[in-house]
């Protein structure tokens, strides 16, 4: 993640001289508003929450928070425990649309239940992030866990340890309503596009024996 965000950042001062535009947004101007934003430093007006079950699902679900930072959403980051402390679980889940929260990004190991019991109470869409614990078995039973939810409750079930693509589904989520976040949504792909079409090029010119990356 953090080679994708100082690629990004790269490209940045490339595109002040250029003027590269995306809609009305630059790629600089991506990179810039992505600088104003600390992971998990608790931003005055978060819209997205992250919780997870233990300390030891940060290292997956910071990939979220660092998407969203680069995309310039305000997140929180928190420890909710769904067997361990589940008073503090519903509390978390029943108070976040009335702190501004607007969509909950739930990851959880094991017996994963944290994203579902969130759903359960919480009337904001929440996106679920199955973790590979070191406990799991193989990380089937987070998955199931949190995909195989009732009809009634929904969960979307992002891939094992997809944490990063679950903040770019909240974000997407938001940009139905805010067209700024759209043009970032919309600068991000570009610059994923131009990364792939580099190293498309670069492999047609030197051959799979010399490629390098």
């Amino acid at each position: 993640m953090m080679k994708a965000t100082t690629s990004l950042r790269k490209k940045a001062h490339s595109d002040e001289k250029s003027g590269n535009m995306v809609g009305n947004t630059t790629i600089a101007t991506l990179s810039a508003q992505s600088e104003r934003r600390q992971v998990g430093k608790g931003p005055e007006n978060p819209v997205v929450g992250i919780v997870m079950g233990s300390k030891s699902d940060l290292p997956v679900l910071k990939q979220a928070a660092e998407l969203l930072r680069e995309l310039d959403v305000p997140c929180e980051v928190r420890i909710v425990s769904a067997h361990r402390t589940p008073l503090r679980m519903v509390e978390y889940a029943q108070t976040a649309a009335s702190r501004g929260i607007r969509v909950v990004i739930a990851g959880a190991g094991g017996a994963a239940h944290l994203p579902g019991m969130i759903a359960s109470v919480c009337p904001l869409p929440v996106v679920g992030v199955p973790v590979k614990s070191s406990q799991s078995m193989d990380g089937w039973d987070s998955v199931l866990s949190i995909l195989q939810m009732p009809a009634g409750i929904p969960v979307a079930t992002v891939a094992l340890n997809g944490a990063k693509n679950a903040g770019i589904l909240a974000a997407q989520i938001l940009a139905t309503s805010d067209s700024t976040l759209a043009e970032r949504l919309a600068a991000y792909r570009n610059h994923l596009r131009q990364q792939v079409e580099k190293d498309a090029n670069h492999l047609e010119k030197q051959g799979w024996q010399e490629f390098s990356g």
